[in-house]
């Protein structure tokens, strides 16, 4: 794994990072398009199409996705175009930090507060159970983009009773503040948490990580598809599980 600063990092300037001043005025989302101008470089060219696909950048003959959520949505996409023998990246970005942002059917805001959540970057096993095969060919890879984020959310009755109605309106870059390329098995080991048994359970990843049991299920099942971990007996009812 790969680890790269940003090549400018900065705290966003809101009229420069918001996209649209109205919620959901624009058919790209705020965060996708700010992400794609953050990582564009210049030469590349954007929105191009190729084989019958519109791809947000190319850079000479690496082709470039930004994914914000849903990396299983890209399955169909990505799998013909690698079929055709393109290069291809996808960015996707996961918030280590993220504010709470309430607005009002006119936008007013109406309350900011800190999540208490926080990502890491073992947090891309839970994208990556709908595609790790993807990752056995060589011109496929992923560069995961750490980030500070807003998440604004507007009140709809009968809408994500979770969250008492209030669902997700849309999602907004504040900062960028680091980023590492997947391009292999190795760099998904580089994310196995160290001071596991030999022979360990979901159980025990799951307290390395410090995550919940279905996050170390999640990395399991990925690093058994690709051939990094093989069970090799019980533990009660728990599949034990080494490093390859």
């Amino acid at each position: 794994m790969r680890w790269a600063r940003p090549r400018d990092p900065f705290s966003y300037d809101r009229d420069v990072a918001d996209v649209s001043t109205q919620i959901g005025t624009l058919r790209e989302k705020p965060l996708h398009a700010s992400l794609k101008r953050w990582y564009a470089r210049p030469g590349d060219r954007i929105e191009q199409p190729v084989d019958g696909f519109v791809i947000d950048l190319v850079r000479g003959d690496l082709l470039i996705e930004v994914q914000t959520s849903g990396l299983s949505a890209m399955r169909p996409k990505a799998s013909r175009l690698l079929g055709l023998g393109h290069k291809l990246r996808i960015v996707h970005s996961i918030p280590i930090d993220k504010w709470i942002v309430k607005v009002g059917d006119d936008g007013e805001v109406l309350g900011r507060r800190k999540s208490p959540k926080h990502g890491e970057p073992s947090d891309i096993f839970a994208e990556l159970v709908g595609i790790p095969d993807l990752l056995l060919d060589d011109r496929f890879d992923i560069e995961v983009v750490s980030t500070i984020e807003e998440e604004y959310r507007r009140h709809t009755p009968g809408k994500s009773w979770r969250r008492n109605g209030w669902s997700v309106a849309e999602r907004r870059l504040v900062d960028v503040v680091d980023s590492f390329l997947i391009d292999g098995i190795d760099d998904l080991i580089d994310l196995v948490p160290q001071g596991l048994p030999e022979r360990f359970t979901t159980a025990d990843l799951a307290d390395q990580l410090g995550r919940p049991r279905r996050a170390a299920q999640q990395m399991a099942y990925c690093l058994r598809k690709l051939g990094a971990i093989d069970p090799v007996g019980k533990r009660g009812r728990s599949v034990e599980y080494r490093l390859v």
